[in-house]
């Protein structure tokens, strides 16, 4: 990881050192900013994100933090003695920093397997219904004849586009969440 105050990441924030502390923070998991500014903050993770095209991650507690964790992919805010600025701001809120390693680890592998499920299903649906009606246009002659009631189909957007994804969303966890935390390999291995 790499380590940055305020004085430092003002000068590494001009032009002619941008690409080098690039490079740097290329060969980091994580860089931590202390003591900056809300606007240094703020201007290191556009730079990151425009530069790099990486996901960011902004994690504050303050209203110090509000503008890193707007520009930010994702912003965490923590719930604190600084009041709730911060996670009025962000996209998720966690009351203690120790809470963001079972956010992302847990809950973010488990939301990225429900969503690329839930897509898969969508598609599974739509193919399903359109495969139906294509069979039906050679049984009627191609006249255009509609092939069910509104009502039907209504129903059938209804009971297969909701119901199941609520209930599969709300239900399925493909890997304990005790494993996860054990095995923090998994969330890069679901993507």
């Amino acid at each position: 990881g790499l380590v940055i105050d305020g004085r430092t990441l003002e000068h590494v924030l001009h032009d002619s050192l941008q690409n080098i502390f690039l490079e740097l923070t290329e060969k980091c998991r994580a860089v931590v900013c202390c003591q900056a500014t809300p606007l240094q903050k703020s201007v290191l993770v556009k730079l990151v994100r425009s530069k790099l095209k990486a996901m960011t991650l902004a994690v504050g507690d303050g209203a110090n933090d509000v503008s890193m964790i707007q520009v930010a992919d994702t912003g965490v805010g923590i719930s604190g003695q600084e009041g709730m600025q911060a996670v009025m701001a962000s996209d998720f809120a966690i009351s203690q920093f120790k809470h963001l390693r079972k956010l992302l680890l847990v809950h973010g592998h488990w939301c990225y397997t429900r969503l690329t499920n839930m897509v898969l299903y969508y598609f599974y649906k739509n193919v399903t219904y359109v495969n139906l009606l294509f069979w039906y246009q050679f049984f009627c002659g191609f006249s255009g004849t509609s092939m069910t009631d509104y009502w039907i189909l209504i129903l059938f957007n209804l009971l297969f586009t909701s119901v199941p994804p609520i209930i599969y969303g709300v239900l399925d966890k493909d890997v304990s969440a005790e494993i996860l935390m054990e095995l923090p390999q998994l969330y890069t291995m679901s993507q």
